[in-house]
């Protein structure tokens, strides 16, 4: 798994009924995009994660800028 600052995680649940976790990677501890990453969750907590088989990675999707005049 790869992943970059800014990109989001999505931790699918063990238990039926409990909803996924989504976070935000704030920092990269592993090589190369590689885990562990810091990780802060939707409800403000901040922890350094090893993503399981059931994580997911979105890539951040840059902003686009107004477009070039011609």
């Amino acid at each position: 798994m790869r992943a970059a600052v800014g990109d989001e995680l999505i931790a699918t649940s063990h238990h039926v009924g409990e909803p996924a976790r989504h976070g935000v990677i704030t920092a990269i501890k592993g090589a190369d995009g590689a885990p562990p990453y810091v990780v802060r969750w939707d409800d403000g907590h901040e922890a350094t994660f090893f993503p399981s088989a059931d994580t997911s990675v979105v890539a951040k999707t840059e902003p686009s800028g107004p477009s070039p005049s011609r």
